[in-house]
């Protein structure tokens, strides 16, 4: 029996929650390198993130062996990317998220932040722009070869022109002196000179140091066309995420309309309609699309006894890359978004039960796993859940860790 775009793509979510599943044709996911290609990219803002994503999807695996991936066999890299955003990618994915999203970023970074150091009071007063860019960045490097890796502030010691400060213009809480630290290391990151290293001190912590990309990239980045890498970017995505509109793949690569489009166009693609709006309300239907290559039906049986997604508990982080791999959310958030995003539309961490998000949880500081259901989901659901729960926090082994977005359930779910 064939399913429809819309069925295949609950299917998907299904899938992407369960990677550790073996499924017919598709062996389960038994690394964090399986995992990262899987789901293309793993959101990194915020540091626990990419480790809990992992353990999230495959019993079995502990924080050590994200560790591993990311700093011992440094087969998944941290890259600043779609949309502005940091994300950790597998090692061959590195230079198509360069030149299909982070160059571009890095031209706006870079461009923003000339202009800021002409326009805006500093301290010491800056007289060419350019060029003290060019000797901040010089300095960078020197101090990165002489030291190896250094985290921010050390940085900021070796590289004294990193300290270079803007002034407050206004009284507005958030105007505050501030250096060129962040924003340089930001257009540096993107522009693939420098890459984020291991976090000093614990795995949540959100210092990372910062090591020069030929220390992991020894030729640098290897060079792909831009148009051919976008294509590339979008395959990739669609494979994880097909059925989907272009307007999710525009919001997700950072992309205009035009590249998203000429990026599908490239593709050998099938359309089909999917449904977008909230369970139980108006049914909404938009055009998808999603690789030709792609069995509709082929993540397994059509029905619903059979599928991945029952008895299945899930407790996603922040910014995870299923809660946040589509701009429309409402046929898997229901009515719950004013309640597990923030104003700025950044994904708390999410409670999900049989393919749909259910709730919200946190480790508090002692490492206890605490969660609060939105809806009814039965004794089942909740027994799964508890049981989740406790699985996260042996994992976790004593250690909480505070989430960099803060989401209104979650403030609940701390006091």
């Amino acid at each position: 029996m064939r399913i429809t775009g819309d069925q295949r793509r609950r299917r998907l979510v299904a899938h992407q929650l369960a990677l550790g599943v073996d499924r017919p044709g598709l062996p389960a996911a038994r690394s964090p390198e399986d995992v990262t290609r899987r789901l293309v990219a793993l959101h990194a803002t915020d540091a626990p993130s990419v480790h809990l994503a992992v353990l999230a999807r495959v019993p079995g695996l502990t924080l050590d062996d994200v560790r591993d991936a990311l700093f011992e066999r440094r087969d998944l890299v941290r890259v600043l990317g779609m949309r502005r955003t940091m994300f950790v990618v597998r090692r061959e994915m590195v230079p198509v998220v360069h030149a299909g999203a982070a160059t571009a970023v890095a031209g706006r970074l870079r461009a923003r932040l000339l202009k800021e150091l002409a326009t805006l009071p500093t301290d010491p007063p800056v007289a060419d722009p350019e060029a003290l860019l060019a000797a901040a960045e010089d300095q960078v490097h020197a101090a990165l070869v002489e030291h190896g890796p250094l985290d921010g502030a050390q940085l900021s010691r070796a590289a004294p022109l990193l300290r270079t400060a803007f002034l407050p213009t206004t009284d507005k809480a958030w105007d505050v002196r501030r250096t060129m630290t962040s924003p340089l290391l930001a257009v540096l990151s993107a522009e693939g000179s420098v890459v984020r290293g291991e976090p000093r001190g614990a795995w949540t912590s959100p210092r990372h140091v910062w090591e020069l990309m030929t220390d992991w990239f020894p030729e640098g980045i290897p060079a792909l066309d831009e148009d051919a890498a976008r294509v590339e970017l979008a395959r990739a995505w669609l494979e994880a995420f097909g059925p989907a509109t272009v307007a999710d793949l525009k919001w997700w690569t950072g992309w205009n309309l035009g590249q998203a489009r000429r990026a599908v166009a490239a593709l050998d693609v099938r359309e089909v309609e999917v449904e977008v709006g909230a369970p139980g309300a108006d049914v909404q239907v938009a055009d998808a699309v999603m690789l030709r290559s792609t069995d509709l039906d082929g993540l397994g049986p059509a029905g619903p006894a059979d599928d991945v997604a029952q008895g299945h508990a899930a407790l996603l982080p922040t910014l995870d890359p299923t809660t946040m791999g589509w701009t429309a959310r409402d046929w898997y958030l229901g009515p719950h978004r004013p309640l597990l995003f923030d104003s700025a539309g950044n994904a708390g961490a999410t409670v999900w039960w049989q393919g749909r998000v259910v709730g919200a949880w946190t480790a508090r500081p002692d490492g206890e796993v605490v969660w609060r259901l939105l809806e009814d989901v039965g004794p089942e659901g909740e027994a799964a859940v508890a049981a989740e729960a406790a699985r996260i926090g042996a994992l976790l082994g004593g250690v909480g860790f505070t989430p960099g977005y803060v989401t209104p359930l979650y403030r609940e779910l701390r006091a």
